[in-house]
């Protein structure tokens, strides 16, 4: 069962990002991370109503908090990071990047966790890593895509998102999956409109386009189904398996940018597509 939660997340994660471009063609990345976060807020706190594990949070100990305050805070960076660099460069270049976080995750996951490194992940690792650099040394240009500012934070972005499945996986121990992921986008929220305020954009809250307001909300409702399906798995399963999985969601993602924004691959980066795949299901 942890595994078709897997897949359900990978699924949800996938047409996440092209929601969030939708919606972040005018509107603020900071801002509408911060709106849609209150999306996702609403959506995991109604499944822990539906499943009656609001009851727990008081058997919550100490270590465990620890770590759901620091997935949440590594969620919060990623997020920013990512829907930065979705405002400023092509999903076909900014989801790979962001799908490399499988690598530092495993690595981690071997480190901190102890979870073993076999021969094939570790030829999926390599088959990834290679197919990541394929794909973001597209030959075309767009203007949106020019410099180097988008991949800068869509390498913060995989950073602090292979964190966040570490520190998940340590938080969720002994916690109803539904609920751990409601405390920790608590977190997001408070750290999502801390930036809103510091960086004084709350004034650009009110002034979100209404279509793509819509696109935010609904971004963030893929966003908590995607949440609710990845730490069910993660709490059942191995996160070396169960984050191989998610990165999957980058077929959807250039499948929906392709019929959304018309954004096509090139030979290499479609290759570097096929490299990823390839060293994903290894790694399974």
């Amino acid at each position: 069962m942890w595994i078709l939660f897997a897949v359900g997340s990978a699924f949800f994660a996938g047409i996440t990002a092209v929601l969030a471009k939708c919606g972040i063609q005018k509107t603020d990345s900071d801002v509408a991370t911060a709106i849609r976060t209150i999306v996702v807020l609403v959506f995991s706190w109604l499944m822990v109503l539906l499943v009656g594990s609001a009851s727990q949070i008081a058997a919550i100990s100490a270590y465990t908090w620890t770590f759901l305050v620091l997935s949440g805070l590594a969620t919060g960076a990623s997020w920013l990071c990512y829907f930065r660099a979705l405002q400023l460069g092509d999903i076909n270049k900014v989801v790979p990047i962001d799908k490399c976080s499988i690598v530092l995750t495993v690595l981690l996951a071997f480190i901190l966790l102890r979870e073993p490194i076999s021969l094939w992940k570790l030829i999926g690792l390599l088959a990834i890593t290679g197919g990541t650099l394929l794909m973001i040394q597209k030959k075309e240009k767009t203007t949106e895509s020019t410099g180097v500012s988008w991949l800068i934070y869509a390498v913060l972005s995989a950073v602090f998102a292979s964190l966040t499945a570490i520190f998940g996986k340590i938080g969720i121990t002994g916690v109803e999956s539904n609920l751990g992921t409601a405390l920790r986008t608590g977190v997001v929220l408070l750290m999502a409109w801390l930036v809103v305020f510091v960086k004084g954009k709350q004034t650009a809250v009110r002034q979100v386009p209404g279509k793509e307001l819509i696109f935010i909300v609904l971004s963030g409702i893929a966003t908590g189904a995607s949440w609710l399906c990845y730490y069910k798995a993660l709490q059942d399963g191995l996160a070396s398996v169960v984050v191989p999985i998610d990165k999957l969601s980058i077929l959807v993602t250039i499948a929906f940018s392709y019929v959304v924004f018309k954004e096509t691959l090139s030979k290499r980066a479609g290759i570097g597509l096929l490299c990823v795949v390839v060293g994903t299901l290894l790694m399974l």
